[in-house]
């Protein structure tokens, strides 16, 4: 049963997919690597955020947390704040270790196609 419309859904699968394809890319190019690991999980993120409702609410949600430095309970609020801490921290040094930068964004994007699909109530298309 999906919790999402079509709409969201649609671009919620869209984004993971491109993400994963991001960091495909990512691994096949490791001299521009770094560009390629921040699109992945900048893509990520919006997956989740479509899967959860419209970006628009949620974004500033997460930002505020992120700001406001309050505990997280909530698994989920809790995965969109580090996401956004590590997107922060690659932007501000994109030169860090490639190989540990891969691995925790493909452990990124395996929660993130849980998320969409445990909300978007299908498995979606594997890369």
């Amino acid at each position: 049963m999906s919790t999402i419309d079509g709409f969201r859904k649609g671009w919620a699968i869209r984004y993971l997919r491109e993400a994963k394809a991001e960091l495909t890319a990512a691994k096949k190019t490791p001299y521009m690597a770094a560009g390629f690991i921040m699109e992945a999980l900048t893509k990520a993120q919006a997956s989740i955020y479509y899967s959860l409702g419209d970006p628009a609410f949620i974004v500033p949600i997460v930002h505020e947390t992120l700001h406001t430095g309050q505990d997280v309970k909530e698994p989920i609020l809790n995965l969109l704040v580090e996401i956004e801490k590590t997107l922060q921290q690659l932007a501000h040094n994109p030169t860090s270790d490639n190989e540990k930068t891969l691995a925790q964004v493909s452990d990124i994007i395996e929660f993130a196609s849980e998320i969409v699909e445990l909300f978007g109530g299908e498995t979606p298309p594997q890369l």
